[in-house]
């Protein structure tokens, strides 16, 4: 009999604690402890990726997960418009000729063909910049089922004067010639594999508006029905690269839209992990193990990414931590999760010159502020901190600064140039510190940096601004969110980076907010809370070129809080709910942890 070694050349080892290798994947191993045999494998997780630019639905998809292209779609104004992602975020690039809806694609994010509509026979291709006709379909037809590549391509079923089609059509990267007709006419399924080899999935009847799970396979000569999908859908989103690699995601079982998936092996079908948030009529690209789904009706511009991997991520948390000593808003806090200070802001009946540190897990007490004020800002850790600016009495816009040892508060001969209140934004040390926005009588755009005994103007920021967040450090900064109107308290979600020199507009945040919380640095930071239409406690993650939103909410929806921290270890402190509020909360980021197995002898 063969053995475990002689298959993969190591013996099955004994161990008392799981091994934390990556080279434990496909292994089995006995774990001493548990009396259980054990192994790690792959396993597949969704995740948020950046916002399309415009949302839409009924749109075409192609290309990778790192390398997508969206085009046309059905929003007013968007029907035109081309949107290519490089695995983070998606940039608007030149528009398809016509504008068109219920589109399909096929190909390359730089060799693509997007073709059809309904009673529509035009084909467009596009090499990565341009778009240039090319042949004309045989018959006119939206919501098809496509795969292949520009030179090589097949579109079948679909949707055409009132009625399903069964035809199919392959294009040579010229023109289209007929090939045989599918044996279910349908709408709206998905497809996948390649000109020869393909597999159209699911989809709407042609007679009344049935939901079918029906799936069929070409080999390049017929279509051939094989096993049914699990879940009968319409309008699902997905594809990949090979008949016996394909998955399905989302879509509508009739009565509901759906968050379900399904991958395909060519023979079989299998329940995956569900997306993050259900819907139908978006596009999909990319493979099975690397795939890509955006768009939809809504119209929808959340972009998901599905990724096979040895770990299984535990999602990022908000939790409770110790309240702080007071209900409060308007205060700054500095340092870190485990490592924080607080100190001004505004009670329910004044402003304050308190200050409190956080050992992570409750707040003590410490020396005041020799000013008391509020709507301050702050940069620094929790012995080396440095306060500056804020309001108090209402209308005093401060420019004085204050230093803290750790012991002390030690007024600095110099302060601002522009005294200021209003939340403006904050990065850096107590002795290279940066400060900008904020309000004097009107909203500012100002930036000033520290050096540890005085400021000095800098280049200010693109949008004039209060009521905003920032992170980072005096050379390389983000400002986010903020309000650039007086009055009333209008969001915005404008976002700038700073160089040291100078300030760049660079991608939104997906949600306008004023008064957010914000941590971490340039390249890796947290907006949370704020006030949007309403209070919202929704999260966004910075990647450094693009905002996604998180799946952890704060437990408290509130504004005008303070944060500090990082995307691993974050804090969020006090604010208004409202009323003022005193709650601490934590945020633990995602955790890639190996996914252990448990065999048994079924």
């Amino acid at each position: 009999m063969t053995t475990y070694k002689e298959i993969f050349g190591k013996q099955i080892k004994q161990l008392s604690t799981d091994p934390t290798d990556a080279e434990a994947e496909g292994q089995v191993w006995y774990n001493s402890t548990s009396g259980t045999f054990k192994t790690v494998l792959n396993v597949g997780a969704w995740s948020n990726g950046g916002n399309l630019g415009t949302a839409r639905y009924s749109l075409a998809g192609s290309g990778t997960q790192t390398a997508g292209l969206a085009v046309g779609g059905n929003n007013p104004g968007a029907n035109s418009v081309v949107e290519e992602y490089n695995g983070s975020s998606w940039s608007e690039v030149n528009n398809i000729p016509t504008a068109t809806k219920n589109i399909r694609g096929f190909g390359t994010q730089t060799a693509s063909v997007a073709a059809g509509g309904v009673s529509i026979t035009a084909t467009y291709e596009y090499d990565g910049t341009n778009w240039t006709s090319g042949g004309s379909m045989n018959s006119a037809r939206g919501y098809g089922g496509t795969n292949g590549t520009l030179t090589a391509g097949l579109l079948a079923g679909g949707y055409n004067a009132g009625a399903n089609v069964t035809s199919s059509e392959s294009y040579n990267g010229t023109s289209w010639t007929t090939t045989p007709s599918i044996n279910t006419a349908r709408r709206a399924g998905q497809s996948a594999g390649t000109q020869t080899a393909a597999v159209l999935m699911e989809g709407l009847n042609n007679t009344g508006y049935p939901v079918s799970n029906n799936v069929e396979e070409y080999d390049g000569s017929s279509w051939t029905s094989v096993n049914s999908a699990t879940s009968p859908r319409y309008a699902g989103m997905g594809g990949g690269a090979l008949q016996t690699a394909a998955f399905i995601a989302g879509g509508s079982n009739g009565p509901a839209t759906i968050n379900l998936t399904e991958h395909y092996d060519g023979t079989n079908w299998s329940n995956s992990e569900n997306i993050t948030t259900a819907r139908l009529a978006g596009a999909g690209a990319g493979t099975q193990t690397s795939g890509l789904i955006f768009g939809g009706i809504g119209p929808n511009a959340q972009t998901e990414e599905f990724t096979t991997t040895i770990y299984s991520p535990i999602a990022a948390t908000w939790a409770s931590g110790g309240n702080y000593p007071t209900a409060i808003t308007l205060l700054s806090s500095v340092g870190t999760q485990t490592a924080a200070l607080g100190f001004g802001g505004y009670t329910p009946s004044t402003f304050v010159a308190t200050s409190a540190s956080y050992n992570g897990s409750s707040w003590t007490g410490t020396p005041s502020l020799n000013t008391a004020r509020y709507s301050i800002g702050g940069a620094g850790t929790q012995t080396a901190a440095l306060a500056w600016g804020g309001d108090g009495p209402p209308g005093t816009f401060r420019n004085s600064t204050e230093l803290y040892d750790g012991s002390t508060w030690t007024n600095n001969p110099s302060g601002l140039n522009t005294g200021r209140r209003a939340g403006q934004g904050n990065a850096g040390t107590q002795t290279a510190a940066l400060a900008f926005g904020g309000y004097a009588g009107s909203n500012l755009s100002v930036t000033e940096s520290f050096n540890g005994s005085s400021w000095t103007s800098l280049s200010p920021l693109n949008t004039a601004r209060r009521l905003m967040s920032g992170c980072g450090t005096q050379t390389a900064a983000l400002g986010f969110g903020g309000s650039p109107t007086v009055p009333p308290r209008t969001p915005t979600n404008a976002t700038e980076s700073w160089d040291g020199s100078s300030w760049t507009a660079v991608s939104a945040l997906n949600t306008s907010r004023a008064a957010p919380g914000g941590a971490g640095i340039q390249t890796s930071a947290l907006a949370f809370g704020g006030f949007a239409a309403t209070l919202t406690n929704a999260t966004e993650e910075w990647s450094g070129s693009s905002w996604t939103t998180s799946p952890a909410t704060l437990g408290t929806a509130r504004y005008q809080l303070a944060g500090n921290g990082n995307t691993t270890a974050a804090l969020a402190v006090g604010g208004a709910s409202p009323p003022n509020i005193n709650s601490t909360e934590e945020f633990t980021g995602e955790i890639q942890a190996l996914d252990y197995k448990t065999l048994t002898s079924s």
